[in-house]
């Protein structure tokens, strides 16, 4: 298992009805198609931008040769108005912007970087309009020209996100954007960051208020955007050790410190036992004899305040790995964010049937320096 994250170097969001203003610093991103108190259509599109050298890093030093994934998360702070079905695309922007240091709403209007309208500040270098270059392109209505512009595609890679959403759905975006994330690493694509957009026919449109409200970099909240890596790098070698099975069991972290810096990563050790041990000669205790857990075993992070799942089980990304000594996992405490407290949860299968562990391991990542 792996999964590690990196946060958002800049982000903002552009918007129509005020084609020059800037909202570098709002602590919202926004999406939506909408109309304004003129019964005018409008937009709104979010632009974030992660850095080139923590995707290189993450890359070489951390992944290696390993196939990975990489998707990116924002957070839902608010919804109004959605209709029953609806998409949201993603795309690498095609050209380099300022990200500014307005909000939505400010008076006078903010002209320090990217809008609407234009890429930089003081209302300078107008984004594309027409006689886009092959694999980009744009989209706008008439008079209301900008929004940006963003790759579809490069050497026939698709470099389109999507995700859809119904009534029901959880309204968190989780992009798999790992096509254009490879691009930028190989220096193939030049990383303008990302174009996160509501579908064509429901951007500008007067009927309904759709507005789509999420966590931005500068969030005071537990919230902020990421991108987040996920590979495989578990190993799974029993050894001499016993497989548990029994669902009476003893499962517990050995070595969890109950703090740490935000820097590096920790192996955890596991405990696992059943409660009941069966009899046998030997001149040592049985109750000291460690075992593997299944292969079907996994570990997830809960934050312990607001108890949501930092981390979700993944069967792919999250499995417990075991060596001679026992079952471990390991966790980059640099991907987690600092000043909060994580639980560890364990998920395993034992006796035919799944398991959840909760101990109360909890530990703190403290800033470092």
């Amino acid at each position: 298992m792996a999964i590690y994250r990196i946060f958002p170097e800049s982000d903002t969001f552009i918007f129509s009805e005020n084609p020059v203003g800037n909202a570098g610093k709002d602590e919202i991103l926004e999406v939506g198609g909408y109309g304004d108190i003129s019964d005018t259509g409008r937009a709104k599109r979010t632009l974030l931008k992660f850095s080139t050298t923590e995707i290189q890093n993450t890359l070489n030093n951390k992944v290696g040769a390993s196939p990975w994934a990489a998707n990116m998360h924002l957070y839902l702070a608010q919804a109004s108005e959605l209709p029953i079905n609806f998409t949201l695309y993603g795309y690498p922007v095609s050209t380099t912007y300022t990200n500014g240091v307005g909000k939505f709403g400010d008076l006078p209007v903010n002209t320090s970087g990217v809008s609407w309208r234009y890429r930089n500040a003081d209302e300078s270098n107008a984004w594309t309009t027409g006689t886009f270059p092959t694999n980009i392109t744009g989209s706008y209505i008439t008079v209301q020209e900008g929004g940006g512009t963003w790759y579809t595609g490069s050497a026939g890679i698709n470099l389109e996100a999507t995700q859809s959403f119904s009534l029901n759905s959880e309204l968190d975006l989780n992009l798999d954007v790992s096509n254009a994330v490879d691009l930028f690493y190989s220096g193939s694509l030049y990383n303008n960051g990302f174009l996160i957009k509501l579908q064509n026919d429901l951007e500008f449109n007067t009927t309904s208020s759709i507005q789509l409200r999420y966590f931005g970099g500068d969030t005071n909240t537990i919230y902020p955007p990421y991108l987040e890596f996920k590979w495989d790098d578990s190993s799974y070698n029993t050894g001499s050790l016993s497989v548990l099975s029994n669902n009476q069991a003893q499962i517990n972290i050995k070595n969890n410190k109950g703090e740490y810096v935000d820097e590096g990563k920790q192996r955890f050790r596991l405990s696992a036992k059943p409660t009941y041990p069966p009899r046998t000669f030997t001149t040592s205790s049985v109750y000291l004899t460690n075992y593997a857990l299944p292969t079907a075993s996994y570990w997830g992070l809960r934050d312990e305040h607001s108890e949501e799942m930092v981390v979700d089980f993944d069967s792919n990304y999250t499995k417990i790995s075991c060596d001679s000594t026992g079952p471990y996992f390991d966790i980059y405490m640099d991907g987690l964010q600092p000043e909060r407290y994580y639980r560890i949860l364990i998920k395993t299968a034992l006796d035919g049937s799944n398991t959840i562990v909760d101990n109360k391991n909890i530990f703190k990542i403290v800033r470092n320096g």
